[in-house]
């Protein structure tokens, strides 16, 4: 059965943070609130979890998924960033963004785009979040809370675990989530390339008029 903490949202209870995060570590696939919408989370190092992720999302092994970082200094690990990228990042994290970059060999070749070496990465601006991913020291593999034909993200808790019971391990109940993605910016290139528009804005990219990639 899938257990269900209720979390507060703006200060959420160190007591339940730590249950969280040494579910994890034991390979618990958790649901979580960002500042998006509703996440599926996994140790990264899973891959039976990030398996059980994507058996939900009804999504096949070459999807890739999204490494949440609690700050820079932790992406860093993960991704290599130049002075420009650097600065990108510094003014529009934490936020509503997954940002493609390219990955260091902290990276498992699993989560990486196999042809460019890049890895989808997000600082998240949610204290559930963000008090989850400190609890743990390293990233969560993440993937937004869509179930297969559904257009949006579920974004209640408690019809989240009626639809999820004993496919999750756990829910963390931090209250209403929105139903709008990140934005997801490509900055592996000369300049920033949007792939998906979301709820993040992407005037301070300089990239409005583009097209999105497909």
């Amino acid at each position: 059965m899938t257990q269900f903490f209720s979390i507060h949202p703006d200060n959420p209870q160190p007591r339940l943070i730590r249950q969280a995060a040494a579910m994890v570590r034991d390979g618990a696939v958790i649901v979580y609130p960002t500042d998006s919408c509703y996440a599926l989370g996994c140790h990264s190092s899973d891959k039976t979890a990030m398996a059980r992720i994507l058996q939900i999302r009804g999504l096949d092994e070459n999807h890739y998924m999204t490494l949440m970082c609690r700050d820079l200094s932790e992406l860093g690990r993960y991704a290599r960033v130049d002075n420009v990228q650097f600065r990108l990042l510094k003014n529009n994290t934490p936020g509503n963004y997954t940002f493609i970059l390219e990955a260091t060999r902290e990276v498992h070749k699993r989560l990486q785009n196999p042809k460019r070496n890049t890895v989808g990465i997000r600082i998240p601006d949610h204290p559930v979040a963000l008090a989850l991913l400190e609890e743990l020291g390293e990233p969560l593999l993440s993937s937004t809370l869509i179930l297969p034909g559904e257009a949006l993200p579920l974004s209640d808790a408690d019809e989240i675990r009626d639809r999820l019971d004993r496919r999750v391990d756990l829910v963390l109940d931090g209250g209403a989530a929105g139903l709008e993605m990140t934005t997801v910016i490509d900055l592996t290139g000369e300049t920033p390339v949007l792939v998906r528009r979301g709820k993040g804005n992407v005037a301070p990219f300089e990239i409005a008029n583009l097209e999105i990639e497909k």
